[in-house]
């Protein structure tokens, strides 16, 4: 029987393999991957958790002490845009992109017939952001990027999307998205960046100004822009590919896309070799260093139009559903290092004779970290599991395209499949994104809190986590913005008919004692969000936007709380069969069922006093098998059966 992780034997929360220390992902990775996937991706997960662990995680500090730095011109003021990187940051790069983190999902790896799911890279972001969010953010871009033109380009940026999802770093471009501007941000309508096709060129030419261009140097950059005698709003918004190299310039050091391979054997571009942009300047943020984020100034840049005319606001909602879900991956990340750091400084600091972790409310705040990692991840990877699907039913439907009738009935199938999948996870994408990205910020800052003085400084990693976590609140939407989108696809998806129905489903499987009480706590709870969302159909439309972000919080309770006990439920009929044969309990089922109870206890009951006259100490008795993932007592789980009556 497993004795759990003593955390006394790290000093901090570095030189350690990730993907080993972390619980959730593996749980969810085998839920989600079928057999074979996972037995080709867990090796392969282990070695990227040492790395990051090992090495990327050292590099990051780095990084952020000597971050990218801008040099709009030349010494002669020509416009150069050079930014130049430490050599850390491009060894992260090579480690990362070279053991498949954007390719796999895409293009088959060499000992599979087919890529991997879209969770995939999903999950190796996740392991990334142990030790850097601001690097995960040009990964999931590119990632973005590749997704974008395999649904809508016709062939004629093959050379960019082979870039995009290239194996050899030499060979790899990364993507961006420049979509904010500064009269506009989240209001992408009011965009007035202009595009005109040039025929002496062959290009189209972009013209205006971006105000929030993170990894501002990418060769595979998408920007939004409207053409001549568009209408106005989001409708009128064409989708355009803008190299940051000058695609019919003499003076790029090889043909096609200028890769990182080119960039490193050659030197930045010569003035000449720079498409028409300007980027003014490099923002100082708060956190995030390893991504330049920059402002763009379009003066004219070639650019490719991706797709059909005025369909660029359509196309690029489909990266942001993958982005949303990076971010929610990225907060999963961090929120998993935060908890590692924390528990390895309360295993050995000394406090009044003893170490801190001995103490009831450290105990009780290191199970509460713990579950609400556990509780983000499990959400987060159910709404990449509905993002995989869909997207495999897409590339299934789009394979039959030119097959026989049998084919076109395989492709209505496909179709209905990947629409059904759409519709919850059109919902679930941003309350993942929303939750996550506070519940990274609360968990990064009781870090901080728990190493005292030391979490404040630069010196300890703690101070970072919280200034990169600031910003997954913000980017790929606000909480507010999220909020409204969650109305949309209620709206307009009719999202809650298979919301409702897969969490009936959920709790209909919930039968052992043990989670009982859990389980009618969900079931009532489950019936007031029922009533909540038939009010709001009726109500006005202002009404439903103030009630927009409580609803969003709600259903990520409920839903999670429903996913967490059928997980409890699915683990603990196994152990009970595992043991038919004599054989010890499994120790994951139990810690899954008091995982749980603490998430239902803490989220969605209604304890008298706020739980103070109640005389509960169940959460005591949960540390070792939740924070360390020892042996749970047996009758710590039957003390929360109902008693016969």
């Amino acid at each position: 029987m497993s004795t759990g992780i003593d955390h006394g034997r790290f000093e901090e929360g570095r030189g350690v393999n990730y993907w080993d220390l972390d619980r959730p992902l593996e749980r969810e990775l085998r839920r989600l991957y079928t057999n074979e996937e996972f037995e080709w991706a867990e090796p392969r997960l282990a070695e990227f958790g040492a790395v990051v662990g090992r090495t990327i995680a050292d590099n990051a500090d780095y990084v952020d002490d000597h971050g990218p730095e801008l040099e709009p011109y030349d010494a002669h003021g020509e416009v150069w845009n050079r930014v130049r990187y430490p050599a850390e940051q491009f060894e992260n790069d090579r480690l990362a992109y070279e053991r498949g983190i954007v390719a796999d999902a895409f293009e088959a790896p060499l000992d599979r017939d087919e890529p991997m799911p879209l969770a995939h890279t999903l999950a190796m972001q996740y392991l990334l952001s142990y030790a850097d969010v601001g690097f995960d953010c040009p990964v999931a871009m590119t990632a973005g990027a590749a997704l974008v033109l395999e649904k809508f380009d016709d062939g004629s940026l093959a050379e960019y999307y082979e870039a995009l999802t290239s194996r050899e770093y030499d060979d790899l471009i990364e993507g961006a998205m420049f979509l904010t501007e500064k009269q506009g941000g989240s209001d992408v309508g009011a965009n007035e960046t202009r595009a005109e096709y040039d025929p002496e060129s062959g290009y189209w030419r972009l013209s205006g100004e971006k105000w929030f261009c993170s990894n501002v140097d990418a060769e595979g950059t998408l920007a939004l822009a409207r053409t001549p005698d568009a209408p106005e709003g989001t409708a009128g918004l064409s989708m355009f590919l803008v190299p940051h190299s000058d695609p019919d310039s003499d003076a790029r050091p090889a043909d096609g896309p200028y890769t990182k391979g080119d960039r490193l054997e050659d030197g930045p571009l010569e003035p000449e070799a720079v498409n028409d942009q300007l980027y003014r300047r490099l923002k100082d943020k708060l956190g995030t260093t390893a991504v330049p984020t920059g402002e763009v100034e379009f003066t004219g840049a070639k650019a490719f139009l991706v797709g059909e005319e005025e369909k660029g606001f359509t196309q690029m909602t489909e990266m942001l559903n993958l982005e949303r879900l990076s971010n929610a991956a990225a907060a999963c990340g961090l929120m998993g290092r935060a908890t590692l750091e924390s528990a390895i400084y309360a295993a050995n600091r000394e406090a009044f004779g003893d170490t801190i972790d001995r103490y009831p409310l450290m105990r009780a705040d290191l199970v509460d970290m713990t579950v609400a990692h556990e509780a983000a991840t499990a959400f987060t990877f159910e709404a990449a599991r509905l993002l995989s699907e869909r997207e495999r039913a897409e590339r299934s439907a789009r394979s039959d395209d030119a097959a026989s009738a049998d084919g076109d009935a395989a492709s209505t199938t496909a179709d209905e499949s990947a629409d059904e999948a759409y519709r919850l996870m059109r919902l679930l994408t941003p309350i993942a994104k929303l939750r996550t990205g506070r519940m990274a910020v609360d968990t990064a800052s009781y870090a901080m809190e728990i190493h005292g003085g030391n979490g404040y400084v630069n010196d300890f990693v703690t101070n970072r986590l919280l200034r990169d976590a600031q910003v997954l609140p913000i980017w790929e939407g606000t909480e507010n913005v999220l909020s409204l989108d969650v109305l949309r696809a209620l709206e307009r998806e009719d999202a809650h008919e298979p919301l409702l129905e897969t969490i009936e489903d959920r709790l209909e499987t919930v039968s052992h004692p043990a989670l009982a009480d859990a389980a009618e706590t969900v079931e009532s709870e489950y019936e007031e969000l029922a009533a909540a969302l038939a009010t709001l159909a009726t109500e006005d439309g202002e009404y439903a936007q103030l009630s927009a972000k409580c609803l969003a919080h709600y259903v990520f309770d409920i839903f999670t709380a429903a996913l967490l006990l059928e997980q409890a439920q699915t683990s603990l009929e196994a152990d009970d069969g595992d043991r038919s044969d004599g054989s010890d309990e499994n120790t994951e089922s139990g810690r899954l069922a008091l995982i749980a109870q603490r998430f239902v206890a803490t989220e969605l009951e209604d304890r008298p006093a706020r739980g103070i006259t109640g005389g509960d100490r169940d959460v005591l008795e949960a540390f070792e098998p939740i924070v360390r993932g020892g042996p749970v007592d047996p009758e710590v789980l039957s003390a929360a059966a109902p008693a016969d009556d």
